[in-house]
């Protein structure tokens, strides 16, 4: 199973979902989880992780995971090519490295990582950007590219961002 998580900030809770489906070519989703909890930490620049990370392990405690299950993140894995992690990258080591997290980002991050892929999806000039820990980045990579929809956003992801924000 894949499960892609997002959250939505709003003034006084945070709006996370995740989207679980089968593989990476699904159409349809098999369950949607959602929670609102209460923001716990205002937006720090460089350390986004410390305002999501706790939203979706909330989250988390209601699905359970099984050998072989992938975590995808609206952000990024790894940050550059000297170690710097990003959310993805916290949520690994949160999770004792035991599943495979993707990052899928939408902007890009300006320093230099042979880790992250960009893919370019439909008609789109614009790629996404792809980071991924415990899982090969070029099987990501064109997993992305296969995924479900015509446009920039896989379908299912943007259906998950557009219920994070309701």
């Amino acid at each position: 199973m894949i499960y892609a998580f997002d959250t939505y900030y709003y003034e006084e809770y945070a709006n996370t979902v995740c989207i679980a489906f089968e593989n990476w070519t699904s159409e349809k989703e098999v369950e949607i989880f959602v929670e609102q909890i209460p923001v716990t930490s205002e937006y720090e620049s460089g350390a986004f992780y410390k305002r999501e990370l706790p939203c979706i392990l909330s989250l988390l405690k209601k699905i359970v995971l099984q050998e072989g299950d992938i975590i995808i993140v609206d952000g990024y894995v790894t940050l550059d090519n000297d170690g710097k992690i990003g959310l993805g990258g916290y949520l690994y080591n949160a999770l004792d490295k035991k599943y495979p997290v993707v990052g899928i980002a939408k902007n890009e991050f300006t320093t230099p990582d042979s880790r992250r892929r960009n893919v370019l999806r439909g008609e789109s000039k614009t790629p996404l950007f792809v980071t991924a820990v415990g899982i090969e980045v070029d099987d990501v990579k064109t997993h992305v590219e296969q995924m479900n929809g015509a446009f920039r956003m896989p379908a299912l992801l943007k259906k998950l961002d557009q219920l994070s924000r309701e």
